[in-house]
């Protein structure tokens, strides 16, 4: 059984930091893009933001029940600082994009500050992300 809880939780991790590094090149798009084609980007980004939340939850589902299988115990110095960045994480991603992508929609709204600030959101969720990862799996002694 933690087999397959492990295989799922790599999975959903996948699933979780994937979709952010093809948003790169859409988001540095959208500033040329013709209206039909930035509502198609942006379509492509609210999906993209819908399945990292989904994604997550599976994560944070299988990553409890790991624990709860496993030797580690839940103050283990990697497995707090994971939870720590993972909180600021569902913060994060609940204000940086939802928001963000429907301004684009209103009118005469400022696309190139709004493109500006999802790629800065992009970049500052992914290395959100690549930290968490880095904790999970080199799982160092931070304290």
């Amino acid at each position: 059984m933690y087999r397959i809880l492990l295989y799922i939780h790599v999975s959903s991790a996948i699933l979780s930091v994937g979709p952010f590094f093809i948003l790169i090149p859409i988001v540095n798009k959208l500033g040329t893009a013709h209206p039909g084609v930035q509502q198609a980007y942006i379509g492509i980004f609210r999906t993209s933001v819908r399945l990292v939340k989904h994604a997550g939850h599976v994560l944070v589902g299988s990553g409890i029940l790991l624990i709860v299988n496993s030797h580690w115990a839940w103050t283990t110095s990697w497995i707090v600082a994971t939870l720590a960045v993972m909180g600021g994480s569902v913060f994060f991603l609940a204000r940086a994009f939802t928001p963000v992508l429907r301004k684009f929609d209103e009118p005469g709204a400022d696309q190139h500050f709004l493109i500006r600030k999802l790629t800065r959101s992009v970049w500052i969720y992914l290395f959100l992300l690549m930290l968490m990862l880095w904790f999970m799996v080199a799982k160092p002694v931070l304290w």
